[in-house]
């Protein structure tokens, strides 16, 4: 096996708790067409597969709903991006550990992309706000490519930008979708144990660890790679 050159990472979830702006933004538009708002949690399910599924599944308040008409989810849609971009940033966080995480592995030299299903328009202003946007030689969004997670494209593509292997790649998530892109993609894959795996205990995915923070990722990927080096 060969070093980890690169670590592809998810962003909400993983990096930032971003779950307060997109139940406020869901809620907006909920309360916009007449409906009462959720709870905080039930919209922390509904997040995983993009702002279209999210928009679909707070439409219904459900996160098994059959799809809405077309011109339903079209107006829910239109209110649901309008309200998010009032909002985006304002209340997100970054979690415990990813600031030094992302020095640790920036200095030891591995290259850094996010990859998330997050449209771009959402994405870029929401790294910018909460300073993470420097970290990151490449950003990879759910609008980026023709297929997003749990597709491999997305990881493909972030692979071939850094100019790396699968192979010599690590991704880092919180849900199914990041476990089943990564594994589908040929890569190793570590996943916290905080984020919002559509409601499922984190500990049934398929990865190669569970850590605690992106600290403890980064750790993790020290040893392996030194274990490597000394083989």
């Amino acid at each position: 096996m060969t070093t980890f050159q690169a670590a592809l990472l998810d962003l909400d979830g993983t990096l930032l708790d971003s779950i307060p702006d997109l139940a406020h933004a869901a809620n907006a538009m909920r309360i916009e067409l007449g409906m009462p708002a959720l709870h905080i949690d039930v919209v922390a399910t509904f997040v995983g597969k993009g702002v279209d599924n999210l928009v679909r599944r707070a439409l219904a308040g459900s996160l098994h709903a059959p799809d809405p008409e077309p011109q339903a989810f079209e107006q829910a849609r239109t209110s649901f991006y309008r309200h998010y971009h009032l909002v985006n940033g304002d209340k997100a966080t970054v979690f415990d550990g990813v600031i030094e995480g992302l020095k640790a592995m920036r200095e030891r030299g591995l290259k850094l992309a996010v990859v998330t299903n997050k449209p771009t328009e959402f994405t870029l202003p929401l790294l910018e706000r909460t300073g993470l946007s420097g970290f990151f030689q490449e950003v990879v969004c759910g609008d980026t490519c023709v297929r997003r997670k749990p597709d491999p494209d997305q990881m493909f593509y972030a692979c071939e930008r850094l100019g790396v292997t699968p192979q010599q790649t690590v991704a880092i998530g919180d849900s199914v979708n990041d476990a089943l892109a990564a594994r589908a993609a040929g890569m190793r894959v570590l996943a916290v144990p905080y984020g919002y795996n559509e409601g499922q205990d984190v500990q049934t995915l398929d990865v190669d660890a569970i850590v605690n923070s992106i600290a403890h990722a980064a750790e993790w990927i020290a040893e392996q790679n030194a274990t490597l080096q000394q083989a």
